[in-house]
């Protein structure tokens, strides 16, 4: 698949839709084999196996989930986005996260992203 602006967003609207869906098979499969994910929290890198077990328990305890994307732009190699990850923790109270995504894409499937968010936010999910 030829990486072109178009493929960049329309990936981009795949991987979302997926993670609200809950979708874990179509999620890997927007992933490269050997990606890699990095948070700005832990300065670590996960692997997507590592990156979906943390998914598989995000879906678990965040329902109704919805990116409010503001902002995404491409740019060269993959596309910049930001957003607002709301839903419902299992409590029922509102979750809402403000974060920032840099993609990088290689023949139509993410190779590296790098998420950007507040930890504190981030973990209310686990006292829920």
């Amino acid at each position: 698949m030829a990486d072109t602006e178009q493929s960049f967003l329309a990936l981009a609207a795949r991987f979302v839709t997926a993670i609200e869906n809950a979708d874990i098979d179509e999620i890997k499969a927007c992933y490269a084999e050997d990606a890699r994910i990095w948070h700005n929290f832990d300065n670590v890198e996960q692997t997507v196996d590592e990156n979906l077990k943390v998914l598989r328990w995000m879906v678990r305890v965040l329902h109704d989930r919805k990116y409010n994307v503001s902002r995404r732009h491409v740019i060269p190699g993959g596309y910049v986005q930001q957003h607002v990850l709301s839903g419902k923790r299992t409590n029922g109270e509102a979750f809402a996260m403000p974060a920032c995504l840099i993609v990088t894409v290689k023949d139509g499937r993410i190779t590296r992203l790098e998420e950007y968010l507040d930890p504190a936010q981030a973990s209310t999910l686990t006292a829920a």
